[in-house]
């Protein structure tokens, strides 16, 4: 027999007496309370994209010097002959000469090194045509002088021992070891890149934040040029030597957050 409208409602009204489960999903009316939970929850603190961390890009220069503790010096012998052996003979004398004097200086077995030797026909172009006239031998050595004071000494017992065979290529004075002298290049160029950040932060009335990246743009260490050429040894009265400094530099990119 069915069931008129009125014995359905009398129905769910015993239902919902005795406290069954409701039979009705949630109406739509109930979702503006949760949308205004989750508004909440992001005006209490939740990341905004106006919110996003300011930072400060900084360059950093530093140097640091100290006095040269190394000398390095490109001496030679040249030797001019009718012919081939003489030439070469006339070298070698040169050349044992050199180092017989090198080494009455101090200078230690390890720190001479041969460089190149070399021989080579001489010609004589006057006129215009070319005419044979000998060969010119040479060797060129390394020497590290490593008691600064004592390289104009090396030098001038170089050109007594070799005379006129003596040549002088070069002078570079260097630090043997340049791994301290970098490092505090390297620290005066992070003090110096976080002092200008701290002054753009003060600028911007913002605190300096943590550093987010640091990166090292170049790392130098400057040393002298060599001399251009050979210069003859004979006829030098003195040889004097002025060592300078040894300055070495660093430069580093620095990125600060702003607080």
């Amino acid at each position: 027999m069915p069931l008129s409208r009125t014995s359905v409602a009398s129905a769910l009204v015993a239902l919902l007496a005795l406290g069954g489960p409701a039979l009705v999903a949630p109406t739509a009316a109930a979702l503006p309370a949760r949308s205004a939970v989750a508004a909440d929850a992001v005006g209490a603190g939740a990341p905004q994209a106006d919110d996003a961390a300011t930072t400060v890009t900084v360059t950093g220069e530093g140097s640091a010097s100290a006095e040269p503790d190394l000398a390095v010096v490109g001496v030679g012998v040249e030797a001019t002959a009718k012919t081939p052996q003489a030439a070469m003979d006339a070298q070698s004398g040169a050349a044992a000469a050199l180092l017989a004097a090198v080494r009455a200086e101090g200078v230690a077995e390890r720190d001479v090194r041969t460089e190149s030797v070399s021989l080579r026909p001489v010609h004589d172009y006057t006129g215009g045509a070319s005419r044979l006239t000998g060969y010119q031998a040479a060797q060129s050595f390394t020497v590290k002088v490593r008691r600064v004071s004592r390289t104009g000494a090396v030098l001038q017992a170089v050109t007594d021992a070799a005379g006129d065979a003596a040549r002088i290529g070069f002078v570079v004075f260097d630090v043997s070891d340049q791994a301290p002298l970098q490092a505090r290049a390297r620290e005066a160029a992070h003090a110096d890149a976080r002092a200008k950040a701290e002054q753009y932060a003060r600028l911007s009335g913002r605190g300096l934040g943590r550093l987010i990246s640091l990166s090292e743009d170049a790392s130098t260490t400057p040393r002298p040029v060599p001399s251009a050429g050979d210069t003859p040894g004979a006829g030098t009265a003195a040889v004097p030597a002025a060592p300078g400094e040894i300055r070495a530099t660093a430069t580093v990119t620095a990125v600060y957050a702003l607080d």
